[in-house]
């Protein structure tokens, strides 16, 4: 693991290798659940195995996006602590099962996520949907939220030297993403769509084997935070803008410390330190991960990626049976 444990004093960063061991632990304690039709099994599996591991580290840790309050436990709740109690402060945002139906229906693209940052310096996004734009280095600052998808499509084209034509956009399979979809098509592009796990998408712009040039759409406020985190250290960008859709979210968003809920968020809004890492291991596969996979002694293997400002990674890992 020495090669994703960047050894620096109180870095964050330094905490990447540990945090690989706790996404590892969590796809495998979900992978008995693919497939069968409990997503609150493979959540909860996952979830254990998480914590578990997290209180391992040592850290003084604090979930500030997790799965719910406090009074939803045994989730990984809002402002739980977690970590041995020495070690660098920082704040989570995680979901120890992306995708759960996903899971629990055999389908592909789920994953154990988790980012990292400093404390302090991460959004405390609310559990409401966000509308999003993410890029690859090449287009970083080539983006604007508050112009229509043609607009970021040529900008985002000059920017790679690409014709229109060429562009790839990904967007989730939902009826209101149409008016996105017909902005692609009007322009030549093509269209690659994906039924959920939005994250994998935002990461997939700065991954060039993965042949994605933009991420749209409105999608969970906390995945856009984790989105934002792995693209910040990918050299990416990213914009949001929460979508209170009652008079309680945006209370809530107020009561977070948002005081306008509808401003743009820029990446640097959403994570402000650049000491933050980011880590994913596949559930089942993907276009990003390949998924757990069970040999025939019980020993499984694991495909990981691990984002911090330094570096990028893909880990495939073998654990023996007794994997603790």
């Amino acid at each position: 693991m020495s090669n994703v444990n960047i050894k620096q004093k109180d870095s964050v960063q330094s905490l990447a290798g540990d945090f690989l061991v706790v996404a590892q632990k969590a796809a495998i304690a979900a992978y008995p659940w693919i497939g069968k039709g409990n997503k609150i099994g493979a959540d909860g599996a996952g979830t254990t195995a998480m914590r578990e591991e997290m209180n391992r580290i040592n850290m003084n840790a604090l979930i500030v996006i997790g799965e719910g309050e406090m009074d939803e436990a045994p989730m990984l709740y809002i402002g739980e602590k977690l970590g041995a109690g020495t070690g660098p402060q920082v704040d989570i945002a995680v979901d120890p099962v992306e995708g759960t139906t996903l899971v629990s229906k055999g389908q592909d693209n789920s994953l154990a996520v988790i980012a990292v940052a400093k404390h302090g310096t991460l959004l405390h996004a609310p559990d409401m949907y966000m509308e999003k734009i993410a890029v690859g280095p090449k287009a970083k600052g080539c983006i604007n939220i508050n112009a229509s998808l043609t607009e970021n499509m040529k900008s985002v084209a000059k920017a790679l030297g690409k014709d229109l034509s060429e562009l790839t956009v990904m967007m989730q399979e939902r009826p209101r993403h149409d008016h996105l979809m017909k902005q692609v098509f009007n322009l030549g592009a093509k269209v690659r769509l994906f039924s959920d796990v939005d994250i994998t998408g935002a990461v997939a712009t700065a991954v060039d084997e993965l042949d994605v040039d933009i991420l749209v759409g409105t999608g969970g406020a906390p995945e856009g935070v984790i989105a934002a985190v792995a693209l910040k250290c990918l050299g990416g960008d990213f914009q949001g803008r929460l979508v209170p859709e009652s008079e309680k979210e945006l209370a809530r968003c107020i009561k977070m410390g948002l005081s306008n809920p509808r401003a743009v968020l820029t990446m640097d809004d959403i994570v402000k330190s650049n000491d933050c890492f980011f880590v994913a291991t596949g559930i089942t596969d993907g276009p990003l991960l390949k998924g757990v996979r069970q040999k025939r002694n019980n020993a499984m293997t694991t495909h990981s990626f691990v984002a911090t400002a330094k570096q990028s990674q893909f880990i495939e890992a073998r654990h023996e049976a007794l994997f603790t």
